[in-house]
């Protein structure tokens, strides 16, 4: 027995080691992006580098506020996101409510094209995008990019949120509508409560993926004042004709930070997800 323990004891720590490597692996370069946000532009120059800057220069941050205007940056993706949020929800609820609840002609054919459409990279179709764009007046418009963004991420969702879905028993719906309950009431009283982490975690992934895109905006936008926060990093390079890579360093943490700050907020409905069997097909 003893013996047992003590493998168990290695195996544990050469597991926890890997972890920890694993962490570094991937925290460093955010750690070391921070570091530099903070520094002069001699430290940035230093050699040997030190990780730790030695004073904070805040004001790294402020110039990018008040000469770069960088918050309009983020104002609008904000904006684009939280639309794109909406308008994916808006869809992919009922569409997977409707695949998982109901059998009809075409139902599996139609769940293929969605998984067909997902498995189209925008980079394929932003070129067509853009002509098209050109002629209905939505070229270097908000409102073409949400619908572009939405277009993107509701395919994935629509097969997430079938996934929570298909978890409730049907009986459930059956029970609430004995008791009174039209469909609609059954899905926002009964279902949506029932899959409230997966919501969450949809809603995570889209953030992610809306707030993260560049190509699409990049090619789509070409008006600075409109551009979300992803395309204006770009910019910074050629606009302050200077060193800029403690500036840049600034803004990348500025553009990740609304990422990390919302998945520790949604953290424990992640959790509750991968932990309640929503993965079942």
């Amino acid at each position: 027995m003893t013996e047992n323990k003590a493998k168990r004891r290695i195996t544990k720590g050469l597991l926890y080691l890997v972890f920890a490597l694993v962490i570094i692996f991937f925290l460093f370069p955010i750690l070391w992006t921070l570091s530099l946000s903070f520094k002069t532009v001699p430290e940035l120059y230093k050699v040997p580098p030190a990780l730790l800057p030695e004073s904070i220069q805040i004001e790294n941050y402020t110039y990018l506020v008040e000469q770069v205007h960088i918050l309009r940056g983020v104002a609008n993706s904000v904006i684009i996101t939280a639309a794109t949020i909406a308008g994916t929800m808006l869809i992919a609820v009922p569409a997977a409510y409707a695949f998982s609840r109901f059998r009809f002609k075409g139902s599996r054919f139609l769940q293929f094209l969605i998984l067909m459409f997902q498995m189209i990279s925008p980079l394929v179709i932003v070129i067509p995008l853009y002509r098209y764009f050109a002629d209905i007046v939505l070229l270097n418009t908000t409102t073409g990019l949400i619908v572009v963004y939405i277009a993107i991420s509701a395919p994935f969702q629509v097969w997430f949120l079938k996934s929570f879905f298909d978890t409730i028993p049907k009986e459930l719906d059956e029970a609430a509508c004995i008791d009174g309950c039209s469909r609609l009431q059954v899905v926002t009283k009964i279902l949506l409560p029932t899959i409230i982490p997966g919501l969450f975690s949809g809603v995570l992934l889209v953030f992610i993926s809306s707030w993260s895109q560049f190509i699409v905006p990049y090619i789509l936008m070409d008006t600075p004042s409109k551009m979300p926060l992803a395309c204006l990093l770009v910019n910074l390079q050629s606009k302050l004709n200077q060193i800029t890579t403690h500036y840049l360093a600034a803004a990348s943490i500025l553009t990740i930070l609304p990422t990390v700050v919302l998945f520790l907020c949604l953290q424990k409905y992640i959790v509750s997800a991968l932990t309640s069997g929503a993965v079942k097909g």
